[in-house]
C-alpha cells in the first residue's frame, strides 16, 4: 500500500462489510499520513484554517482535530458516532519511511439492555500503544459514542520527556520502544485519565491553526502522557517487549470483540474463542496475555467488574440486575467478585 494507491483502495475497501462489520481503512505512518488520508476519502470535508476534517455517512460519523504541538509530537482528536457495527484498519505506506509511536486513549459510551427493556450507557475507558508497522484491527458497536485521543511521538521525543520527567523506569521504556513492532492496550489504569482528557478536548476544539493555546496544549499533553507511562512501565510486558506478526495482533482483537460483544454472557471459554477466531488456543492464550496483560477469561471479569462499578452509582438499577447485566447467574457470587477486585461490596460503594 502507498499514498498514489490510497484512492483506489479506499474505493474497494471502504464500508465493505465483512463478520457484520463494514471496514473503515487509514494510513498509519505518521499523523501527516493519516491526515492525508482522511482528507482523501469520499466523505470527508477538510477544513484547512481549523485543522479539522468531518467524515460524514449513514454507518459512521467523525470530527477529527489535528495539531503540530512540537517537533516530533503531534495530537489528534477524534470525536465519533458509530451508527452501524465498523472496523477501522491500520495501513501503512510501504514507500514512506515510518517512526512514529502512537499512543491512544480511548473514552467510549457502551450500551447495555437491563431490566425492564431499560437502556443504560457506560464509559468504556482503554489506552493503547502502537509501534511502528503494527497493524491492528480495532472494532466498534453502532449505536455508541466516544473519543480518540492520539499522541504521534517519535522516539527522540519520547526520550527527552522521559529524562526531563526523571521517570525512575526511563531505561526500561526507552528499551520497550526499540522492538520494530508492538501493540498492547491497558484497561481504565487512571483516576486522572478523564479530568486530564476532558481538559485536553477543551484545548483542541476550542483553538484553530491562527490561535490556539500552544503552551496549555503541551502542559495537558505531556500530563497525559507522563500520566500513562507512570501507571504502565511496571508492568511486565515493558520487560518482557514480545514483537508478535500481524495476523497475531489481528487475532487477538477479534478475540476481544467477541469478548466484549458478550459481556453479559458467562465466559464462552477458550476453546470457543479460538475456533471462532482461526487459531489455536494456546497460541491465542499465549498472545492475547501478551497484549493485553489478562487472561481472557480475566479479561472478562475485569471489564464486567468496571462496568458494575458504575451501575453501582445508580440508584435506580438494583443490585441484582447489575449481577445479570455482567453475566452473574447469582447476586452473592457477584458480590464476593465485586468485593474481591474492589475491596468492598456493592452496597457500601453505593453509599458513598
Amino acid at each position: 500500500m502507498n499514498l498514489d494507491n490510497w484512492p483506489k483502495h479506499i474505493h474497494k475497501y471502504l464500508f465493505l462489510l465483512k463478520d457484520d462489520f463494514f471496514q473503515l481503512p487509514y494510513l498509519y505512518n505518521s499523523p501527516q499520513s493519516m491526515i492525508e488520508g482522511l482528507k482523501s476519502l469520499p466523505i470527508a470535508k477538510h477544513n484547512v484554517a481549523s485543522q479539522f476534517i468531518s467524515v460524514t455517512s449513514a454507518i459512521y460519523k467523525a470530527c477529527i482535530y489535528y495539531r503540530k504541538i512540537e517537533k516530533g509530537l503531534w495530537v489528534l482528536l477524534t470525536n465519533m458516532n458509530i451508527k452501524q457495527n465498523i472496523v477501522t484498519i491500520s495501513s501503512y505506506d510501504e514507500n514512506t519511511f515510518n517512526d512514529y509511536y502512537f499512543l491512544n486513549l480511548t473514552l467510549f459510551q457502551h450500551k447495555f439492555i437491563v431490566k425492564d427493556s431499560q437502556q443504560i450507557s457506560l464509559l468504556n475507558t482503554s489506552w493503547t500503544f502502537n509501534k511502528p508497522y503494527t497493524e491492528v484491527p480495532n472494532y466498534f458497536y453502532k449505536q455508541t459514542d466516544g473519543k480518540i485521543i492520539s499522541f504521534a511521538m517519535k522516539k527522540d521525543w519520547v526520550k527527552k520527556l522521559l529524562s526531563s520527567k526523571k521517570i525512575m523506569e526511563r531505561k526500561t521504556i526507552i528499551q520497550f520502544l526499540n522492538n520494530k513492532r508492538g501493540f498492547y492496550r491497558w484497561v481504565d489504569i487512571s483516576p486522572d485519565t478523564h479530568g486530564l482528557a476532558k481538559d485536553l478536548s477543551e484545548i483542541i476544539q476550542n483553538g484553530n491553526n491562527l490561535n490556539f493555546d500552544h503552551t496549555a496544549l503541551r502542559k495537558k499533553s505531556t500530563l497525559l502522557i507522563i500520566d500513562f507511562f507512570k501507571n504502565v512501565s511496571n508492568d511486565s510486558r515493558f520487560l518482557d517487549n514480545i514483537s508478535l506478526s500481524n495476523l497475531d495482533y489481528s487475532n487477538a482483537a477479534k478475540a476481544e470483540k467477541i469478548i466484549m460483544n458478550n459481556l453479559h454472557l458467562p465466559f464462552q471459554g477458550i476453546e470457543y474463542i479460538a475456533k471462532e477466531v482461526n487459531t489455536s488456543p494456546t497460541k491465542l492464550k499465549a498472545n492475547f496475555k501478551i497484549i493485553y496483560g489478562f487472561s481472557m477469561l480475566n479479561y472478562h471479569k475485569e471489564k464486567n467488574m468496571l462496568f458494575a462499578k458504575q451501575l453501582i452509582t445508580n440508584p435506580e438499577i438494583n443490585i441484582k440486575d447489575i449481577a445479570n447485566t455482567t453475566g452473574y447467574n447469582s447476586s452473592s457470587r457477584f458480590t464476593a467478585s465485586f468485593k474481591k477486585r474492589f475491596g468492598n461490596l456493592p452496597s457500601e460503594v453505593r453509599q458513598h
